[in-house]
């Protein structure tokens, strides 16, 4: 009983959200199985320890965002409006996120970042290699801006790396003041530091 096909989608599913609620070194065993609604022994069918469950939400996580910025960055615009566009999804899924539980939940990864990184080595490892697949997407973006004479950056991988750190610094402080419209200066602060050749477009807003 609990190894059903679906028990494991349920562990990672309770996981998850008792992570952005309350973080990982709080949580129990026995505390996500009861979220989850299935016996202790599936928990250990499936994962051999609480740091590898964390692992697997990591991924899932991941997966599903890394789906969702590609698509984004491969819109068939110029490269600018795409960079835009990832800080609108993003400023539009934090709003969604404290609409839904009454508080910013902030970034899955930026969260366990300042939990965990100096505590679980397979966590703070797999998180640089996500935090760098995400400056790779960017970087990409922002070479073609840079081809275009759109914007004046000398290393288009460490001005990705910037925005990256910019994008999760903001969604820190929505989470701090549990306020979304933290959020609205992202884009005019992104432009400013690629040197973007022109600030005619109006800071985002949903």
């Amino acid at each position: 009983m609990g190894r059903t096909s679906d028990a494991r989608e349920k562990i990672l599913a309770a996981a998850r959200s008792l992570i952005e609620l309350r973080g990982y070194s709080a949580l129990g065993v026995a505390e996500i199985c009861k979220a989850a609604g299935v016996p202790k022994g599936s928990f250990y069918y499936f994962f051999e320890s609480k740091e590898a469950l964390a692992l697997a939400v990591i991924d899932e996580h991941w997966a599903a965002q890394e789906r969702a910025w590609r698509q984004v960055l491969a819109e068939e615009v110029e490269p600018l409006h795409r960079l835009r566009r990832l800080f609108e999804v993003t400023q539009a899924a934090q709003l969604a996120g404290q609409q839904s539980c009454g508080t910013v939940s902030g970034c899955l990864f930026g969260n366990l970042t300042l939990e965990l990184s100096n505590q679980t080595e397979s966590i703070r490892a797999r998180l640089q290699e996500i935090f760098e697949a995400q400056a790779g997407l960017i970087e990409a973006v922002i070479g073609e801006a840079r081809a275009r004479g759109d914007v004046t950056v000398a290393d288009a991988r460490e001005a990705a790396r910037s925005v990256v750190a910019q994008l999760e610094g903001q969604v820190l402080f929505a989470k701090l003041y549990n306020d979304t419209q933290r959020l609205g200066a992202m884009w005019t602060n992104c432009l400013a530091l690629l040197g973007a050749r022109t600030f005619a477009e109006a800071p985002i807003g949903l």
